[in-house]
């Protein structure tokens, strides 16, 4: 399989499907079409029999910068799948699927790690959840796969505080399996790929299901919360002021909210 879809790149190599997020313009943010695209890739490859393993990496010097707040509250049409409908469709996805983050990653391009059955990052690539700093909440299920992964107080604080942290406080965390110099970091999670894509699908299926049956129900109901928690937000005083200082390349002052 290779697709050029608009905001994805698609290759097969061997059994190992490559995924790029293609919005180098926008540091590959998710728009609505990306999420419904994205969407549609995780459902194509769970029901190929040709796709044994996912893996999913950035175009261009950003892995995702999360959210595209320029689109953040203009969409006219409802989109098919949804923010809500991708994550459902990561969190039932039966196959081993893995991340590569080749850049810095912002809101869903830091928490989706979380979600990853492996995350391989670059060294000079960073991460940062800014829910805070949007007047939001955050989501992706983040405020179950943070705790579990890294602990309850460094998710803490890297879910309230918005800052970045470096590929190296990422392994040291737990949320990457390994960092790599940023020209082996392609090679590497294709490799570790293609080890698994050797590998007898029923087994790797299995195995994954194991692990993640009894935690689905948990993601699911931790993302709910959160999207909850998201719409009560969006559009308070916070995220206004937020996004217009966003708009305005300006600091949000957030004095007396």
């Amino acid at each position: 399989m290779t697709a050029q879809l608009e905001t994805l790149r698609c290759s097969d190599a061997g059994a190992v499907r490559l995924v790029e997020l293609h919005r180098p313009q926008a540091l590959n943010a998710f728009s609505n079409q990306l999420m419904d695209e994205l969407a549609e890739t995780f459902l194509d490859a769970a029901h190929d029999p040709q796709a044994k393993v996912l893996v999913v990496t950035g175009a261009g010097r950003a892995f995702s910068a999360g959210a595209d707040l320029m689109e953040m509250g203009t969409q006219q049409t409802p989109p098919k799948h949804g923010f809500a409908g991708l994550l459902d469709a990561i969190f039932d996805f039966p196959k081993p699927f893995i991340v590569a983050v080749n850049g810095v990653g912002v809101g869903i391009g830091a928490t989706i790690c979380g979600l990853a059955d492996l995350a391989y990052m670059a060294e000079d690539a960073r991460l940062r959840c800014p829910f805070s700093t949007l007047g939001l909440s955050a989501e992706a299920a983040s405020t179950f796969t943070f705790p579990q992964l890294m602990g309850r107080q460094r998710a803490n604080w890297f879910l309230l505080s918005a800052e970045w942290m470096s590929a190296s406080e990422c392994l040291d965390a737990g949320l990457v399996l390994e960092v790599l110099p940023a020209e082996g970091l392609m090679p590497r999670a294709m490799e570790q790929a293609q080890k698994l894509a050797a590998l007898p699908l029923a087994s790797l299926v299995k195995t994954k299901s194991l692990i993640m049956g009894p935690l689905r129900a948990q993601l699911r109901a931790s993302a709910a919360a959160e999207n909850a928690g998201l719409a009560a937000l969006v559009g308070g005083p916070a995220n206004r002021e937020a996004l217009t200082a966003f708009r305005e390349k300006r600091q949000p002052n957030f004095a007396g909210l």
